[in-house]
């Protein structure tokens, strides 16, 4: 089957494939993404992580960014026999596989879940060619 092709996007899907998905940095947060037809959700594994700790953005329409970053440092005066809590920085870009409605997209985040649901852009953006 025949298909139009852009270079890039292979490179990036290929990418993809042989890192696994993660983040060149090495962060790694990893996520599902699941095509319900009309939409996209990603869910991803946030625990520990308060709501305003948590940015989420779309820098394109094909792209979601998903940053959380949390200090757990403490001003105690007490010993600590081990501390290996401290801050804690997560980022991830996701690509997607097509456009979405950008003002349409929501979030959620409950119980260290964080969800999001990204609405399809519609087939609107073809131009018909009338034939004379």
């Amino acid at each position: 089957m025949a298909r139009s092709s852009d270079l890039f996007e292979d490179i990036e899907e290929l990418l993809d494939v042989v890192t696994g998905g993660l983040e060149p940095t090495g962060a790694g947060l990893p996520v599902d993404v699941a095509d319900t037809g009309e939409s996209f959700v990603v869910v991803a594994d946030l625990p520990g992580h308060d709501r305003e700790d948590i940015s989420v953005t779309l820098p394109d329409d094909t792209t979601l960014a998903v940053d959380a970053e949390r200090d757990t440092s403490h001003d105690d005066a007490g010993r600590y026999v081990t501390r290996e809590r401290s801050s804690d920085a997560v980022s991830r870009r996701v690509g997607l596989p097509d456009p979405v409605e950008e003002g349409e997209t929501s979030a959620s985040y409950e119980d260290g879940v964080l969800s999001v649901t990204l609405p399809k852009r519609s087939g609107g953006n073809d131009t018909e060619i009338p034939v004379e």
